[in-house]
């Protein structure tokens, strides 16, 4: 099947199975989104996973770095980030299309020990995109499809699956997805400081645990973080801060001082202004929009 065949296959799949905004399927770890407008940019925690693209286009931004991708590309995620996604084509004519796969690590290092795999020369990275092979496009329409047989979901899908897998170790992003499965990797010593600052965000950083629990020291740490996040460990915590405190607000609007001390801010001032760098708006607007928003 040649990609341009199987991008459009993708596209029916995807259409006939989703409903607007993110759709789990009942394949195991597979999603699939639609969207018939643009959006605004929503921030979220990005899980490692595969993201292709089949209509439509997209940016999601990590730190200050945006990456774009669009119809025939993928976007390759290795490890939790939080991240900013804004749709910035679709229409109800073309919607905005999208297969999503989470990446298990378990099933990479399972098939890195079984085949001996060698991955692409490269850096590991903790976000990349790249143009999507027939062969890549071909293995995730096959398993989409099995969403048809319901039958086949026990046997088939976990042999797609794995074949999608190695189309990614095998292809331009292999370096990184390779880290994903090796625990011993700089992405997996990283992932344990992530892990941290997810679960104490609203704490104060102190780098030498955060490297120590990396093991690294604090300067590589430092260069190793910024590589893969695009964030310094300061950065990265404030993310997460200002988006938990986004979604606290939605039940909370009228408490915005609240909110930015639950999160781990000093001054509701420094809250407000760290909260409209990012968003755009103050926090009481930004609520009051949302609300609006999520009533209609």
């Amino acid at each position: 099947m040649s990609a341009t065949d199987a991008l459009g296959r993708l596209r029916t799949l995807i259409a006939r199975h989703a409903d607007e905004g993110v759709t789990r399927t009942a394949l195991p770890g597979v999603s699939v989104t639609a969207s018939t407008t643009t959006t605004e940019p929503i921030g979220s925690m990005a899980e490692p996973a595969l993201a292709v693209v089949a209509q439509g286009a997209k940016n999601t931004v990590l730190g200050d770095r945006v990456f774009a991708y669009r119809a025939g590309q993928y976007l390759v995620v290795s490890l939790e980030l939080p991240v900013t996604g804004t749709i910035t084509q679709a229409s109800a004519d073309e919607p905005f299309l999208a297969f999503v796969l989470r990446l298990d690590p378990a099933a990479v290092a399972t098939l890195l020990l079984e085949t001996a795999a060698s991955a692409t020369p490269g850096p590991a990275r903790g976000m990349a995109v790249s143009d999507a092979g027939p062969d890549l496009l071909d293995a995730v329409v096959r398993l989409l499809g099995l969403l048809e047989q319901p039958g086949d979901v026990p046997a088939l899908a976990p042999v797609y699956q794995r074949e999608i897998l190695w189309r990614l170790l095998s292809g331009e992003q292999g370096a990184t997805v390779r880290q994903i499965g090796l625990a011993d990797s700089q992405l997996s010593h990283l992932g344990r400081a992530i892990c941290w600052l997810r679960g104490h965000y609203h704490q104060t950083i102190r780098i030498e645990a955060l490297a120590e629990m990396s093991a690294m020291s604090v300067s590589s740490f430092h260069r190793h973080f910024r590589a893969v996040t695009e964030m310094t460990p300061i950065q990265f915590q404030k993310q997460i801060r200002l988006q938990e405190a986004r979604a606290r607000l939605i039940a909370q609007p009228g408490n915005v001082a609240g909110v930015g001390f639950a999160v781990g801010y000093d001054s509701p001032s420094q809250f407000s202004r760290e909260y409209r760098r990012m968003f755009g708006v103050s926090p009481g607007r930004d609520a009051a929009a949302r609300i609006r928003l999520l009533s209609r």
